[in-house]
C-alpha cells in the first residue's frame, strides 16, 4: 500500500483566514445535520412520533420524570439507546479511519487493516458456537474486545521482535492476521452443531444495532470517548506523519512512539465498538475520505468532521435498516456496505478524474 498523494499536506492560494472559516462552517453544517436527523430518527418506525413529541420526550427523560407524550417509553427505552449507540460507533470508527489513513499515509487504509476486528470477530463466534456465558450478558462483548486485544498484542510483539518496524511490517502482519482470524472464524462456524447457532454468528459478523440496550452504550461510551479525546490530542502529529517519518523527526515527533500509540488507541476504539455492535464496515474508511476531499488533511478539523460524518452516516444506515418491509430483515452492516460501496466507487472515479485533468 503505497502512500498517496490525495492525503498529502499541500499549500493553498486562498487567504488562510476565510478558508478555515468555510471548513468551521460545514464542521458547524455537519453538526446541524447530525442533530436533525437524530430527532427525525427516534421518531420514525412502526410507531411514528412527531418531532416536537421526541423532543418533549428527551426533555423529559433528561430531567427525571414521567412524560405525558404518547408512546415516550419508544422514543427512550427502544430507540434512544440504538441511536446514541450508532453516533458513538460510527464517530469512533471513523475517527479510527482517519488515524489509521494517517498511520500508513494512505486513503485506502480503514479501522480493520491491522486484523484488529477479525480477532474480535473470532472471540465472539467462539462465544456463539460454543454457548458459553460465563459472565452472561457480558460474556459476548468481553471475548470480542479480547480477541482484538490479543491480535494487538501479537502486532506489537512482532513490531518489537523485527528489526524493520515501519508501516509495512504493521500492514503485512495486518494481512496475515485478517486471513488467519477469517479462516479461523470460517472453520468455527462451518463446525457448528445446529443452524440456529450458525444463523447467529453470522448476524453478528454482518454488524447490528437491533438489539441496542443501554448497557451496550455503557460498555462503548467510554473507550471510545478517552481514545477519540487522545486522537484528537494528536492532531499535530498526525499532520506530521502525513510528510514523512524523516521530515517528522526534523519536527520533533518520536515517530516510533507516536505509531505506537495510534495502534494501541485505533485497536481499542475499534474493538471496543466491534464488540458491542458486530463488524460493520465502510464506516471507517468512507468518512475521512468524503471529510478530508471537503476540508482538507490537518487532522484539528478532520478528526471532528470524520466523526461527525461517521456518527452521521451509521445512525441514517441504521435507521434505513429499522425501516425494512415487513418480512425482511436488513441489518445495519449490510446497508452500510450497500451505500458505503458504492458511493466509495464514485469518489475513487472522481479522484482518479481530478488528478488527470490537473
Amino acid at each position: 500500500m503505497p502512500p498517496s498523494s490525495a492525503i498529502a499536506v499541500s499549500a493553498r492560494t486562498a487567504p488562510v483566514a476565510p478558508r478555515r472559516r468555510r471548513r468551521l462552517g460545514l464542521l458547524v453544517v455537519l453538526g446541524a445535520t447530525l442533530a436533525v436527523a437524530f430527532v427525525l430518527a427516534l421518531g420514525v418506525g412502526p410507531v411514528a412520533i412527531a418531532p416536537t413529541d421526541t423532543m418533549l420526550a428527551l426533555r423529559d427523560a433528561a430531567l427525571g420524570r414521567s412524560s405525558a407524550v404518547p408512546n415516550a417509553l419508544v422514543v427512550t427505552e427502544v430507540r434512544l439507546p440504538r441511536a446514541v449507540l450508532a453516533l458513538l460507533a460510527g464517530a469512533g470508527l471513523a475517527v479510527a479511519g482517519a488515524a489509521m489513513q494517517a498511520y500508513f499515509r494512505n486513503p485506502l487504509a480503514d479501522p480493520g487493516v491491522t486484523g484488529v476486528a477479525s480477532g474480535a470477530a473470532v472471540g465472539a463466534v467462539v462465544v456463539l458456537v460454543l454457548g458459553v456465558s460465563v459472565l452472561g450478558p457480558w460474556t459476548l462483548p468481553t471475548a470480542a474486545f479480547a480477541g482484538a486485544m490479543a491480535v494487538l498484542l501479537v502486532i506489537q510483539a512482532v513490531a518489537m521482535l523485527s528489526r524493520e518496524r515501519g508501516i509495512t511490517t504493521v500492514l503485512l502482519l495486518g494481512i496475515a492476521l485478517n486471513a488467519f482470524c477469517g479462516a479461523l472464524t470460517g472453520a468455527i462456524v462451518a463446525n457448528a452443531e445446529d443452524s440456529q447457532t450458525v444463523r447467529g454468528a453470522m448476524f453478528w459478523l454482518q454488524g447490528d444495532l437491533t438489539a441496542a440496550n443501554w448497557q451496550d452504550v455503557a460498555l462503548v461510551v467510554i473507550p471510545v470517548a478517552v481514545a477519540v479525546l487522545l486522537l484528537l490530542a494528536l492532531s499535530r502529529e498526525l499532520n506530521a506523519l502525513l510528510l514523512g517519518d524523516e521530515t517528522a523527526r526534523s519536527m520533533g515527533v518520536d515517530v516510533s512512539r507516536v505509531r505506537m500509540v495510534i495502534l494501541v488507541l485505533t485497536s481499542v476504539l475499534v474493538g471496543s465498538i466491534v464488540a458491542v455492535t458486530g463488524v460493520i464496515g465502510f464506516v471507517g474508511l468512507v468518512a475521512p475520505h468524503i471529510v478530508r476531499m471537503l476540508i482538507g488533511s490537518d487532522h484539528r478539523l478532520l478528526l471532528p468532521g470524520a466523526a461527525l460524518l461517521g456518527a452521521l452516516f451509521l445512525l441514517v444506515a441504521d435507521t434505513i435498516a429499522r425501516l425494512s418491509p415487513a418480512g425482511t430483515s436488513w441489518q445495519t452492516g449490510i446497508v452500510t456496505a450497500l451505500v458505503g460501496s458504492p458511493l466509495f466507487f464514485a469518489l475513487v472515479l472522481r479522484t482518479r478524474h481530478s488528478r488527470r485533468s490537473s
